[in-house]
């Protein structure tokens, strides 16, 4: 019995040193700053800014889509003063003068804010980060071959395609390109599959 008094005690005062800080306040807890430990602070209900989600093109994606994806990409650019387009001039006429080193550090300082934030990822298939973006480039060189295709391989940097090699085939190369999208969703689909 003597035991259970103890325990009740104790508990009892475990109880009651839990309250909300003004509580604590009010009974003159000054030891702590008037905080109490809880699950939740202050500082965790106050969420961050939210982060800009990046775009991820897909095997399928049109030329104008990807200029819809480029959108946040553009307007961060622009807000750094940069013309997105790129450095240089704003046309490809006669006008269009070379970059100057300020001008090219101007565009790497503000591309190294805006590309991780707003530049739209590859296609999970093509993306370095993907494990298994090697099989998938294999996969579609073997696709090209047996469509013809007689110059292909995976290039060095194991994920891009190269068409036409040393010889520079222009039949290998107009050829590819007209294939590879087609071996790309071929290949995508085996895999979901």
């Amino acid at each position: 019995m003597r035991r259970t008094l103890v325990l009740v005690a104790v508990a009892t005062l475990a109880l009651s040193a839990c309250g909300s800080p003004e509580q604590t306040e009010a009974a003159g807890n000054t030891a702590t700053g008037g905080q109490v430990a809880t699950l939740t602070s202050p500082s965790a209900a106050v969420s961050a800014s939210p982060k800009a989600q990046r775009p991820r093109e897909r095997l399928d994606t049109t030329p104008e889509e990807y200029e819809q994806m480029l959108g946040p990409y553009t307007t961060c650019m622009t807000e750094h003063g940069v013309n997105p387009k790129g450095v240089g001039g704003t046309g490809s006429g006669t006008g269009a003068k070379p970059a100057s080193e300020k001008d090219v550090a101007e565009f790497d300082e503000a591309n190294r804010v805006c590309e991780p934030q707003y530049l739209p990822l590859p296609p999970w298939e093509k993306d370095p980060a993907n494990p298994e973006a090697k099989d998938f480039a294999r996969d579609v060189v073997k696709c090209l071959r047996a469509k013809g295709v007689k110059y292909v391989e995976v290039d060095a940097d194991g994920i891009s395609i190269a068409l036409g090699g040393d010889q520079n085939d222009s039949r290998s190369i107009s050829m590819g390109l007209d294939l590879i999208p087609g071996c790309e969703r071929k290949i995508a689909a085996a895999l979901k599959d």
